[in-house]
């Protein structure tokens, strides 16, 4: 008799403990149903292009980040970025018109420093460039970039 009685109380023990625990957790189960119905979920904005320019992309994407400015703060230009325009010689020497890549003009002699190279010579028609670096480290061996103005276009 003495076993049984030992057994419900402490079986009765055991319930005074445990069912407040577990109606703990089934409350905060409904807490958090209540909190996610109620808080909307986070969302990022979509765009549909339809033909248009997506006014999010990132411009500079295309373009490799230590291209942008200089560690002294002026912005760069490689040889690879510029356009020759024209050619026009003024006092004996050539000075040649070329767009960088924001399409702005620029005049430029022998000698000129790029952020890769620099200006071998300008003729009547074509002007040279020596590239001595590549991506920010330099070439084993400069290679000679000629651009040139053609015949239909002087």
């Amino acid at each position: 008799m003495k076993k049984i009685l030992y057994l419900t109380l402490l079986f009765s023990l055991l319930c005074l403990f445990i069912l407040p625990v577990l109606s703990q957790k089934e409350e905060k189960k409904d807490l958090a149903k209540q909190l996610t119905t109620e808080m909307p979920k986070r969302t990022f904005p979509t765009y549909q292009r339809a033909g248009r320019k997506d006014p999010f992309m990132d411009l500079l994407s295309s373009r490799d980040t230590m291209r942008e400015t200089s560690p002294t703060g002026k912005p760069e230009i490689y040889i690879d970025d510029i356009t020759l325009i024209g050619i026009v010689k003024a006092r004996g020497k050539y000075t040649a018109i070329v767009t960088g890549p924001q399409e702005f003009p620029l005049f430029i002699k022998v000698g000129q420093r790029f952020s890769d190279g620099f200006v071998l010579s300008i003729d009547a028609s074509k002007i040279t460039f020596r590239k001595t670096k590549e991506r920010g480290f330099p070439l084993f061996k400069p290679k000679d970039i000629v651009k040139e103005i053609h015949p239909e276009e002087r």
